[in-house]
């Protein structure tokens, strides 16, 4: 019984240091400046200015930043499968 807490602590562990780990990276921005094109994202890969020919479109900007979120929430899903998630981890420590 007492292994299976210290696997549940070390798995809250991992997932504060997760955690911190994107915070730090959502705090640094990256700048690209190609053919008078211009692209302001963050480490955690939130597009924050999108400039073409010094013109600014918000509509795209939005659009955009949706189309990232979506492919990491399926690279999400497809990794939590192939490793069974969390849940299947924890059914692991149930035996």
């Amino acid at each position: 019984m007492f292994e299976k807490l210290k696997q549940l602590g070390e798995l809250k562990k991992m997932r504060d240091q997760a955690l911190q780990i994107q915070k730090q990276l959502a705090a640094h921005d990256l700048t690209v400046e190609e053919n008078g094109i211009k692209v302001l994202i963050t480490g955690d890969q939130k597009i924050k200015e999108l400039m073409v020919q010094g013109v600014s479109n918000p509509v795209v900007l939005d659009v955009l930043n949706k189309a990232i979120k979506k492919s990491q929430e399926m690279a999400a899903k497809r990794l939590q499968e192939m490793s069974g998630g969390l849940s299947g981890l924890l059914g692991h420590l149930g035996k």
